[in-house]
Protein backbone atom coordinates (compact mmCIF):
# COMPACT_ATOMS: atom_id res chain seq x y z
CA UNK A 1 0.00 0.00 0.00
CA UNK A 2 1.31 3.46 -0.73
CA UNK A 3 1.61 5.68 2.05
CA UNK A 4 -0.04 9.14 1.83
CA UNK A 5 2.73 12.22 2.49
CA UNK A 6 2.21 13.57 5.39
CA UNK A 7 3.38 15.16 8.74
CA UNK A 8 1.53 13.43 12.28
CA UNK A 9 2.32 16.04 15.12
CA UNK A 10 2.18 13.06 17.86
CA UNK A 11 3.20 15.26 20.40
CA UNK A 12 3.11 18.89 20.29
CA UNK A 13 3.90 19.94 23.87
CA UNK A 14 7.36 21.84 24.57
CA UNK A 15 8.92 20.60 27.74
CA UNK A 16 8.90 17.66 29.75
CA UNK A 17 5.94 17.99 32.18
CA UNK A 18 2.64 16.42 31.57
CA UNK A 19 -0.61 17.36 33.78
CA UNK A 20 -4.03 15.98 33.75
CA UNK A 21 -5.62 17.31 30.09
CA UNK A 22 -2.39 18.47 28.57
CA UNK A 23 -0.80 18.09 25.39
CA UNK A 24 2.29 15.14 24.65
CA UNK A 25 6.18 15.83 24.60
CA UNK A 26 7.52 16.53 20.82
CA UNK A 27 7.48 13.92 18.91
CA UNK A 28 6.45 13.37 15.08
CA UNK A 29 5.91 10.98 11.80
CA UNK A 30 7.13 12.27 8.82
CA UNK A 31 5.18 10.05 5.47
CA UNK A 32 6.95 10.84 2.46
CA UNK A 33 8.37 9.10 -0.10
CA UNK A 34 6.68 5.82 0.75
CA UNK A 35 8.91 6.24 3.99
CA UNK A 36 8.18 6.92 7.60
CA UNK A 37 10.45 7.96 9.90
CA UNK A 38 10.11 9.23 13.62
CA UNK A 39 11.50 12.60 14.29
CA UNK A 40 12.27 13.01 18.51
CA UNK A 41 10.64 10.70 20.90
CA UNK A 42 9.11 12.07 23.75
CA UNK A 43 6.74 10.27 26.09
CA UNK A 44 3.96 9.18 24.39
CA UNK A 45 5.49 8.35 21.02
CA UNK A 46 4.78 4.96 21.01
CA UNK A 47 1.25 5.36 21.69
CA UNK A 48 1.24 8.22 19.39
CA UNK A 49 2.23 6.18 16.42
CA UNK A 50 0.33 2.81 17.25
CA UNK A 51 -3.00 5.56 17.25
CA UNK A 52 -1.34 6.42 13.32
CA UNK A 53 -1.84 2.64 12.34
CA UNK A 54 1.84 2.35 11.78
CA UNK A 55 3.28 -1.27 12.83
CA UNK A 56 5.90 -0.78 15.53
CA UNK A 57 7.50 -3.64 13.91
CA UNK A 58 8.24 -1.31 10.67
CA UNK A 59 10.01 0.99 12.44
CA UNK A 60 13.66 1.80 10.63
CA UNK A 61 14.60 5.04 11.47
CA UNK A 62 14.10 7.63 14.29
CA UNK A 63 16.08 10.93 13.76
CA UNK A 64 16.74 13.20 17.22
CA UNK A 65 17.61 16.70 17.53
CA UNK A 66 18.73 16.58 20.60
CA UNK A 67 19.48 15.81 23.90
CA UNK A 68 16.56 17.31 25.85
CA UNK A 69 14.56 14.55 28.12
CA UNK A 70 10.93 16.12 26.00
CA UNK A 71 12.37 14.33 22.62
CA UNK A 72 14.82 11.28 24.35
CA UNK A 73 13.09 9.88 27.01
CA UNK A 74 11.05 7.09 25.10
CA UNK A 75 13.54 6.82 22.64
CA UNK A 76 14.45 3.03 24.30
CA UNK A 77 11.04 2.31 25.04
CA UNK A 78 9.96 3.17 21.76
CA UNK A 79 12.59 0.50 20.30
CA UNK A 80 12.00 -2.06 23.00
CA UNK A 81 8.04 -2.09 22.29
CA UNK A 82 8.74 -1.99 19.15
CA UNK A 83 11.03 -5.53 19.64
CA UNK A 84 8.48 -6.87 21.30
CA UNK A 85 5.65 -6.01 18.85
CA UNK A 86 8.43 -8.49 16.28
CA UNK A 87 10.99 -6.08 15.26
CA UNK A 88 13.51 -8.48 13.69
CA UNK A 89 15.28 -5.69 11.14
CA UNK A 90 17.81 -3.15 11.62
CA UNK A 91 16.87 0.34 12.94
CA UNK A 92 18.68 3.43 12.31
CA UNK A 93 18.89 6.04 14.71
CA UNK A 94 20.86 9.46 13.73
CA UNK A 95 21.36 11.95 16.33
CA UNK A 96 23.78 14.07 17.89
CA UNK A 97 26.92 13.02 20.58
CA UNK A 98 25.54 11.60 23.72
CA UNK A 99 23.18 9.35 22.07
CA UNK A 100 25.14 6.36 21.91
CA UNK A 101 25.57 6.51 25.61
CA UNK A 102 21.58 7.22 26.41
CA UNK A 103 20.73 3.52 24.45
CA UNK A 104 23.45 1.77 26.08
CA UNK A 105 22.41 3.01 29.41
CA UNK A 106 18.81 2.37 28.77
CA UNK A 107 19.95 -1.30 27.03
CA UNK A 108 21.35 -1.70 31.05
CA UNK A 109 18.49 -0.70 32.53
CA UNK A 110 16.90 -3.28 30.84
CA UNK A 111 19.29 -6.03 30.52
CA UNK A 112 17.20 -8.89 32.71
CA UNK A 113 14.44 -7.98 30.59
CA UNK A 114 15.86 -8.27 27.07
CA UNK A 115 18.30 -11.32 27.97
CA UNK A 116 14.95 -13.43 29.22
CA UNK A 117 13.44 -12.30 26.04
CA UNK A 118 15.90 -13.70 23.83
CA UNK A 119 16.18 -17.30 25.70
CA UNK A 120 12.60 -17.61 26.65
CA UNK A 121 11.03 -16.41 23.94
CA UNK A 122 13.57 -16.84 20.76
CA UNK A 123 13.70 -13.49 19.91
CA UNK A 124 16.61 -11.99 17.77
CA UNK A 125 19.19 -10.23 20.03
CA UNK A 126 18.27 -6.14 20.28
CA UNK A 127 21.52 -5.25 20.72
CA UNK A 128 22.19 -6.18 17.06
CA UNK A 129 19.18 -4.38 15.53
CA UNK A 130 19.84 -0.94 16.43
CA UNK A 131 22.61 1.46 15.57
CA UNK A 132 23.40 5.07 16.55
CA UNK A 133 24.51 6.98 13.98
CA UNK A 134 25.77 10.89 14.17
CA UNK A 135 24.07 14.10 12.75
CA UNK A 136 26.43 16.30 10.56
CA UNK A 137 25.18 19.56 8.48
CA UNK A 138 23.87 19.25 5.31
CA UNK A 139 22.83 16.52 3.51
CA UNK A 140 24.13 13.24 5.76
CA UNK A 141 21.71 10.48 4.71
CA UNK A 142 20.46 9.67 1.23
CA UNK A 143 18.66 6.33 0.41
CA UNK A 144 15.64 5.02 -2.15
CA UNK A 145 14.91 8.69 -3.03
CA UNK A 146 15.07 10.22 0.37
CA UNK A 147 17.37 12.66 1.23
CA UNK A 148 17.55 13.66 4.65
CA UNK A 149 19.95 17.26 5.38
CA UNK A 150 20.45 18.55 8.94
CA UNK A 151 21.39 22.69 10.18
CA UNK A 152 22.74 23.37 13.00
CA UNK A 153 20.45 25.19 15.34
CA UNK A 154 20.51 27.48 18.54
CA UNK A 155 19.64 26.08 21.90
CA UNK A 156 21.92 27.33 24.78
CA UNK A 157 22.79 25.88 27.31
CA UNK A 158 22.44 22.65 24.67
CA UNK A 159 25.74 23.03 22.32
CA UNK A 160 24.46 20.54 19.45
CA UNK A 161 20.92 20.97 18.71
CA UNK A 162 19.86 20.31 14.54
CA UNK A 163 17.21 21.17 12.34
CA UNK A 164 16.22 18.53 9.84
CA UNK A 165 14.98 18.77 6.28
CA UNK A 166 13.98 15.52 4.78
CA UNK A 167 12.85 15.22 0.71
CA UNK A 168 11.71 12.33 -1.52
CA UNK A 169 9.85 12.83 -4.77
CA UNK A 170 9.91 16.46 -5.23
CA UNK A 171 8.44 16.94 -1.59
CA UNK A 172 9.97 19.14 1.10
CA UNK A 173 9.28 18.97 4.73
CA UNK A 174 11.42 21.14 7.42
CA UNK A 175 11.51 20.27 11.33
CA UNK A 176 13.00 23.34 13.03
CA UNK A 177 13.96 21.37 16.40
CA UNK A 178 14.29 23.43 19.49
CA UNK A 179 15.64 26.49 18.78
CA UNK A 180 15.97 30.22 19.42
CA UNK A 181 14.74 31.96 16.01
CA UNK A 182 17.87 31.57 13.75
CA UNK A 183 17.76 33.66 10.46
CA UNK A 184 20.03 30.41 8.93
CA UNK A 185 16.67 28.45 8.70
CA UNK A 186 15.03 30.99 6.07
CA UNK A 187 17.52 29.40 3.94
CA UNK A 188 17.43 26.62 5.21
CA UNK A 189 13.71 25.69 4.55
CA UNK A 190 12.95 27.82 1.12
CA UNK A 191 10.42 26.45 -0.58
CA UNK A 192 9.66 23.54 1.45
CA UNK A 193 6.01 22.76 1.30
CA UNK A 194 5.69 22.11 5.10
CA UNK A 195 7.88 24.33 7.93
CA UNK A 196 7.36 22.47 11.42
CA UNK A 197 8.32 25.24 13.77
CA UNK A 198 8.57 25.68 17.57
CA UNK A 199 6.64 28.45 19.12
CA UNK A 200 6.36 30.52 22.32
CA UNK A 201 3.68 33.23 23.50
CA UNK A 202 5.00 35.86 25.17
CA UNK A 203 2.37 36.40 27.75
CA UNK A 204 2.12 32.71 28.06
CA UNK A 205 5.99 32.48 29.26
CA UNK A 206 5.37 34.78 32.10
CA UNK A 207 2.00 32.74 32.95
CA UNK A 208 4.16 29.61 32.98
CA UNK A 209 6.88 30.63 34.85
CA UNK A 210 4.31 32.21 37.58
CA UNK A 211 2.15 28.85 37.74
CA UNK A 212 5.92 26.82 38.11
CA UNK A 213 7.07 28.93 40.72
CA UNK A 214 10.48 28.82 40.50
CA UNK A 215 12.48 30.28 43.03
CA UNK A 216 14.72 32.70 40.19
CA UNK A 217 14.26 33.57 36.85
CA UNK A 218 16.68 31.07 35.18
CA UNK A 219 13.76 29.32 33.99
CA UNK A 220 12.23 32.31 32.19
CA UNK A 221 15.91 33.40 31.21
CA UNK A 222 16.26 29.58 29.43
CA UNK A 223 13.34 30.10 27.64
CA UNK A 224 13.46 33.29 25.74
CA UNK A 225 17.21 32.73 24.97
CA UNK A 226 16.59 29.39 23.77
CA UNK A 227 13.12 29.14 21.81
CA UNK A 228 11.44 31.29 19.16
CA UNK A 229 8.44 33.77 19.35
CA UNK A 230 5.45 32.98 17.12
CA UNK A 231 5.66 36.11 15.72
CA UNK A 232 9.44 35.63 14.88
CA UNK A 233 8.48 32.01 13.55
CA UNK A 234 5.84 33.50 11.30
CA UNK A 235 8.11 36.21 9.68
CA UNK A 236 11.12 33.31 9.13
CA UNK A 237 8.10 31.22 7.59
CA UNK A 238 7.50 33.82 5.16
CA UNK A 239 10.52 35.06 4.31
CA UNK A 240 11.40 30.88 3.23
CA UNK A 241 8.11 30.65 1.09
CA UNK A 242 7.16 27.61 2.39
CA UNK A 243 3.88 26.08 1.86
CA UNK A 244 2.61 25.65 5.02
CA UNK A 245 3.32 26.61 8.71
CA UNK A 246 2.76 24.02 11.87
CA UNK A 247 3.55 25.51 15.02
CA UNK A 248 4.77 22.76 17.42
CA UNK A 249 6.78 22.18 20.53
CA UNK A 250 4.08 25.13 22.04
CA UNK A 251 4.59 27.22 25.01
CA UNK A 252 2.40 26.99 26.55
CA UNK A 253 0.26 23.64 26.12
CA UNK A 254 -1.62 23.08 28.85
CA UNK A 255 -2.92 26.63 29.55
CA UNK A 256 -6.72 26.79 29.29
CA UNK A 257 -5.85 30.97 29.14
CA UNK A 258 -4.40 30.43 25.78
CA UNK A 259 -6.16 29.27 22.88
CA UNK A 260 -5.77 28.52 19.18
CA UNK A 261 -7.11 31.92 18.83
CA UNK A 262 -3.69 33.00 20.90
CA UNK A 263 -1.75 31.84 18.28
CA UNK A 264 -3.18 32.73 15.49
CA UNK A 265 -3.80 36.17 16.38
CA UNK A 266 -0.01 36.13 17.03
CA UNK A 267 0.98 34.78 13.63
CA UNK A 268 -1.97 36.91 11.56
CA UNK A 269 0.21 40.29 10.83
CA UNK A 270 3.43 38.04 9.65
CA UNK A 271 1.88 35.15 7.87
CA UNK A 272 -0.56 35.03 5.38
CA UNK A 273 -0.40 31.28 3.97
CA UNK A 274 -2.20 27.94 5.39
CA UNK A 275 -1.43 27.76 9.58
CA UNK A 276 -1.60 24.68 11.71
CA UNK A 277 -1.41 25.00 15.02
CA UNK A 278 0.07 21.60 16.38
CA UNK A 279 -2.45 19.77 18.57
CA UNK A 280 -1.92 15.94 19.65
CA UNK A 281 -2.08 13.49 16.60
CA UNK A 282 -2.62 16.38 14.23
CA UNK A 283 -1.79 15.01 10.58
CA UNK A 284 -1.06 17.18 7.95
CA UNK A 285 -1.39 16.10 3.98
CA UNK A 286 1.56 17.38 2.04
CA UNK A 287 0.74 18.30 -1.50
CA UNK A 288 -2.45 19.31 -3.33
Amino acid sequence: MTLPDSVALLGVKGGPAIRPGSAMPTSTLVSLGGRRVVVDCGLGVAAGLARQRMALADLDLILITHLHSDHVLELGPLIHTAWTAGLRTPVRVHGPAGLEALWQGFLASLAFDVDLRIADEGRPDLRDLVSIRPVTEGVFLEEAGLAVSALPVVHPPIEEAWAFRLEAEGRGVVLSGDTAIHPPLAAFARGADLLVHEAMLGAGVDALCARVGNADERLRAHLLRSHSMAEDVARLASEAGVGALALNHLIPADDPDFTEADWREAVAPHWSGPLHVGRDGMVIPLGA
